[in-house]
């Protein structure tokens, strides 16, 4: 397997050599086979490469490679796109990390927040007997007034 450069860009503000070449072989490559070529012509690191395209056509065992090599690997992180299995092994992760965190946390800072949830429940269950029956009165209260203009509007409608 032999890469041949087409074209090769400097890209100074994204930090990048962008390259495009040709491979000659039999089954496609395989992005890791393709960044251990490049980082073998270029004397660079395989974090430091981004794999754009492999593409052939059919019957042919030419395939275009388009690729950007960076000068550090964090350009590259805050360059390129991440594809949905690294957003969703990153998320996996953070989540698995908070986890952790929680189990290690002390469990007698927890079981303090329990107890007076307890406390403020009994003292709001004390409560709603006493205001229930206030409220209730003053409900049927003004039901009955309800009921009372209700009345006096058939009556007077009657006469």
């Amino acid at each position: 397997m032999e890469l041949k450069i087409l074209t090769e860009i400097q890209n100074p503000l994204f930090k990048r050599k962008e390259i495009i070449g040709t491979i000659n072989e039999e089954v496609t490559p395989s992005k890791i086979d393709v960044e251990k070529l490049i980082s073998e012509k270029f004397s660079t690191t395989p974090e430091k490469i981004a794999i754009k395209i492999i593409k052939g056509s059919f019957g042919s065992k030419d395939f275009k490679v388009q690729a950007n090599i960076y000068e550090n690997s964090e350009d590259k992180e805050t360059t390129e796109l991440k594809s949905k299995k690294q957003r969703d092994a990153e998320k996996k992760a953070s989540l698995e990390a908070v986890k952790e965190k929680v189990d290690e946390a002390p469990k007698e800072s927890v079981d303090a927040p329990k107890e007076e949830i307890k406390s403020e429940e009994k003292t709001i269950a004390e409560k709603p007997s006493s205001e229930n029956s206030d409220n209730n009165g003053s409900n049927q209260s003004a039901r009955k007034n309800e009921q009372e203009t209700k009345e006096e509007n058939k009556n007077e409608g009657k006469e």
